[in-house]
């Protein structure tokens, strides 16, 4: 994991390098509809305020639980006992994210979708309020966060999310053999350069010309980094978009020749 110097610095390298956000200058009509029409839209959706609502509630609560951290860990802290306030504030998805990502089920309408990482289900209620008729199924390796994500679906009732408890390593077969495609992936778990590849090449066997697969903090480790270039090299994979904070991937047949966008959010 890098340092918050070193990772303010990174961030400064990719502010610099990076287009506008604006679409000025994209040839790629997909592209440009993504830019403006996903990525600055900045309609408020009713659905917004329910999922804040609840984040705001989480991060009142001050339950603690036992925490099995099975991935790369806390980028706050390795303790096992946290409360579910501290996951709320520090775990979770920020909103500017969460809600990008509400915007681009809303868009593209998939019809599966698989999430690597529940937390305490925020950027989950996002997926399902965005598309919910959808097959959607989250995943998270520890059981106590779980059910609490659990307990806050049928709060909202949010009917059409399905929560998978355990190893990624020991689950994500059996999720992915239900399915002859899948169209929408968020990958937020285990943030090392070898398990990261080994998801991406299981969705692999799944996706469609269709299909999106997102995964977080591309830049937070020196490892993320390998993992999205690797990711990136692919020659499955078409068209990428780095915000950054996350990483887009496309396998679009129109595009030609395999295009690699950064671009400032």
């Amino acid at each position: 994991m890098y340092s918050k110097p070193e990772l303010a610095l990174n961030y400064l390298k990719y502010y610099l390098s990076s287009s506008n956000g604006k679409g000025h200058g994209t040839h790629s009509p997909f592209i440009f509809h993504f830019i403006t029409r996903i990525l600055n839209n900045k309609t408020n959706y009713p659905d917004y305020d329910l999922v804040e609502n609840l984040r705001n509630q989480l991060s009142k609560d001050k339950r603690s639980l036992d925490i099995e951290d099975l991935g790369a860990g806390s980028t706050i802290t390795k303790a096992s006992k946290r409360t579910i306030a501290a996951i709320a504030k520090n775990a979770a998805k920020p909103k500017k994210y969460g809600q990008l990502l509400f915007r681009m089920v809303r868009e593209y309408s998939p019809a599966t979708i698989i999430e690597l990482g529940t937390s305490l289900g925020i950027t989950t209620s996002y997926l399902s309020l965005a598309k919910p008729d959808a097959a959607l199924v989250t995943m998270e390796g520890a059981s106590s966060v779980a059910d609490i994500a659990k307990e806050n679906f049928k709060n909202a009732g949010l009917n059409n999310i399905e929560l998978v408890k355990g190893n990624f390593d020991d689950t994500l077969t059996e999720v992915l053999n239900r399915f002859s495609t899948i169209d929408f992936v968020f990958i937020d778990g285990n943030h090392r350069q070898i398990p990261t590849e080994s998801y991406f090449k299981k969705f692999l066997t799944k996706v469609n010309s269709n299909t999106i697969l997102i995964f977080d903090d591309i830049h937070w480790s020196k490892e993320m980094e390998n993992a999205w270039k690797t990711i990136k090299d692919h020659p499955g994979v078409t068209c990428t978009i780095d915000l950054f904070f996350i990483g887009i991937v496309f396998f679009r047949k129109e595009f030609m020749a395999k295009q690699h966008f950064v671009i400032r959010f």
